[in-house]
């Protein structure tokens, strides 16, 4: 069982690097609340986004996924809270006054966990990314490998593994930016004012998307 050859795992391994350094709401949410709030809320964004990624693998392993992709009012709900949610947060940096970069390190627990749940949201709402793992992990599949849905959920749980070797440095690497920000108020706001312009970009582009 989960038996491939070395060409497979080297293809799989370099597409999942790529799709994580590609841009995105993800990477977009991790690096911004980095930026804002420092390393230990940048490190909650990212597991909460892996989180989110989990729930898109297992989706795909049980079939869900294909509902998103065959189903116009499933894929436009999913779409439309999701984009919503997007605006939302970027409409709360830019209605912010730059307090978030002069925040310390040492915050609350509660709100860590607020940046976690939020990073669930962020990822678990974007049915784009839904769609792609379906139409990515079953090239993945090989016959005689193993039952399809237990690959699926194989190939999705190690993208989030690649995942962990890529993005914890771009939050180290951002924190020191962050702590550069925090000590200028007047380039915290207009870094608030940047990172919620990004949001609602990024939010509009999702609802402008088709399946």
């Amino acid at each position: 069982m989960f038996e491939y050859t070395i060409v497979h795992w080297m293809t799989f391994l370099a597409a999942a690097a790529l799709l994580n350094l590609s841009p995105g709401p993800d990477i977009a949410f991790i690096l911004g609340q980095t930026l804002r709030n420092g390393r230990r809320y940048g490190f909650a964004a990212m597991i909460g986004i892996w989180t989110g990624a989990g729930l898109h693998a297992v989706m795909a392993a049980v079939g869900l996924s294909a509902i998103l992709a065959t189903s116009a009012l499933a894929f436009s709900v999913v779409k439309w809270v999701g984009a919503a949610y997007l605006v939302w947060l970027g409409i709360k940096m830019l209605m912010s006054r730059g307090d978030s970069f002069i925040s310390t390190e040492g915050g609350s627990s509660q709100r860590m966990h607020s940046i976690y749940w939020q990073g669930v949201l962020v990822s678990a709402l974007n049915p784009k990314v839904a769609i792609f793992f379906l139409a990515f992990l079953p090239q993945f599949v090989v016959e005689g490998a193993g039952p399809a849905s237990a690959q699926l959920f194989l190939h999705g749980t190690l993208i989030i593994v690649v995942a962990a070797f890529i993005e914890p440095p771009l939050v180290l690497a951002g924190s020191k930016l962050g702590a550069f920000l925090r000590q200028n108020r007047r380039v915290g706001l207009w870094m608030d004012r940047g990172l919620g312009a990004l949001f609602v970009a990024l939010g509009a582009r999702l609802a402008a998307s088709t399946r």
